[in-house]
């Protein structure tokens, strides 16, 4: 089971965790669970006018073992306007623009996507269930 918690936050709104989302799924192979701004594909959506988000940010998926991974997907631009961190415990690494990363098992952690142009961000929390 992978479970998602997702809280966007601007500004002095730092650390506010109203409004916050929430979505999982078994950890089935093919299981999706995707981030972005278009409602139709996506099981947490952020707000529509926040353009450093892709409609289809961020896709996990469960692969045939059962781990889950995170893709940054490329959307329309060449460059994007945001970045993507990946923090589990003391552990941190960006996300490269397209780039997968597998989520530990058993483990925690948090997905930023930060926008470039202003103090904006998603916080989307992981946890994978061992």
């Amino acid at each position: 089971m992978l479970e998602l918690t997702m809280a966007t936050v601007s500004g002095a709104e730092e650390g506010a965790t109203a409004g916050m989302l929430m979505a999982d799924a078994p950890s089935d192979p093919g299981a999706v669970l995707r981030v972005g701004r278009d409602k139709s594909v996506c099981r947490l959506v952020t707000p529509e006018e926040w353009l450093f988000v892709s409609r289809v940010h961020l896709e996990f998926l469960c692969g045939p073992e059962g781990a889950w991974q995170v893709t940054w997907l490329q959307g329309s631009q060449a460059e994007p306007s945001s970045e993507v961190r990946l923090v589990s415990g003391a552990y941190a690494q960006p996300l490269t623009y397209g780039g997968t990363v597998t989520l530990p098992r058993g483990g925690s952690g948090e997905i930023i996507v930060i926008d470039r142009t202003g103090p904006r961000s998603v916080n989307v929390g992981f946890y994978h269930e061992a």
